[in-house]
């Protein structure tokens, strides 16, 4: 009997789904007051603010980003190809060929992603993932494909691949560093992007809106941007590269069914064959069922978490005894078998 398997992790891959694709409408409410590279400069501007003063409220000051020395080259890496050439690529793209078109291959980076997860860095999958993903990604195809249109423009098409591709490249560098704190992870990306591809807007001669559409981007932004890649981080953490890519692929949907609720866009067939599509997708992955005997080796990291089977070091250091915590902490080599995910905790092999 197949069971489902609604983790946290899950749940977060989900809900970073639902609030990026409920952004896209809104955003597109401005498209045709703000130009596109200033418009994705204040999303990410509004998304890096937020997430800073939030973490600064919750953490009452500054603190660690618990990012251990090693870490910082792949933030680094991931700001560069998802903050900032993905996007600079993306508004080429749209200068050459139609959004719906750019729509249909933006579809390229959830499977980009997941074959750069599963041959370059070596994460686990299996037929059952390879098949849930191929339904959530046609029923991405369907959605978009009636927009498509006969005659498109290969220079516009291949800037839009390779912005898919830089994205792909930024969730697998972000995965190395996902256990470190996800709100300065997607506060940093946020601002540091905002800030980039501002000055370029700015630089070629653009000139900012009025106020009213300036705060409506930055809050957008900060909803569909910021908490959506804060989620998304938490569930890489939990579910790897691959899978939460996949989950992450129901967005167009979630923006499709937002527009048609809130912006009386029309539905039709072609929508509910999709829903179907990602529905049976989605379905196989929550009925994932993978255990084994497996040996975690010697490992050393620092993230929040509790002292249960996978953490049984002691503290060099006084402790109060509070749960969850976090402090750097070395992974002793353990044997067991349970169900799991490709986490933080099981980047094993498997024979």
């Amino acid at each position: 009997m197949l069971k489902f398997h609604l983790s946290p992790a899950i749940l977060a891959a989900l809900g970073a789904a639902i609030l990026f694709g409920s952004s896209t409408p809104f955003a597109k409410q401005l498209v045709s007051d703000v130009s596109p590279l200033l418009l994705a400069g204040l999303l990410y501007l509004g998304s890096g603010i937020g997430l800073i003063l939030a973490r600064l409220i919750k953490d009452r000051g500054w603190h660690s980003s618990r990012l251990l020395k090693n870490e910082w080259l792949w933030l680094l890496g991931a700001i560069g190809f998802g903050g900032i050439l993905a996007p600079t690529l993306l508004m080429i793209g749209l200068t050459q060929i139609t959004a719906a078109t750019a729509s249909l291959l933006l579809n390229l980076e959830a499977v980009l992603t997941a074959l750069l997860a599963w041959v370059f860095f070596r994460e686990h999958t299996d037929r059952r993932m390879i098949f849930g993903m191929l339904f959530i990604v046609t029923g991405g195809v369907v959605l978009a494909w009636p927009n498509q249109l006969t005659q498109q423009d290969w220079h516009g098409s291949s800037a839009i691949a390779g912005a898919c591709l830089c994205w792909a490249i930024d969730n697998n560098l972000t995965r190395k560093i996902s256990s470190a704190d996800s709100l300065f992870i997607a506060g940093s990306k946020g601002l540091i992007a905002g800030i980039v591809n501002i000055s370029l807007a700015l630089a070629i001669g653009l000139t900012f809106p009025l106020w009213s559409k300036i705060s409506y981007a930055l809050l957008v932004g900060f909803v569909g941007y910021g908490i959506s890649l804060v989620l998304f981080v938490l569930a890489l953490r939990g579910l790897g590269t691959a899978r939460t890519g996949a989950y992450f692929s129901i967005a167009p949907f979630i923006g499709a069914a937002i527009a048609i609720v809130f912006f009386n866009a029309p539905t039709s067939m072609v929508f509910w064959i999709s829903a179907i599509l990602m529905g049976i997708g989605v379905w196989i992955h929550f009925t994932e069922t993978h255990e084994h005997t497996h040996t975690h080796e010697p490992l050393f990291h620092n993230h929040l978490h509790t002292h249960d089977e996978h953490h049984q070091h002691t503290h060099d250091f006084p402790w109060d005894g509070k749960e969850p915590h976090t402090h750097p902490h070395k992974h002793e080599p353990i044997t067991h078998s349970h169900h799991h995910y490709p986490d933080i905790h099981h980047r094993h092999r498997h024979k």
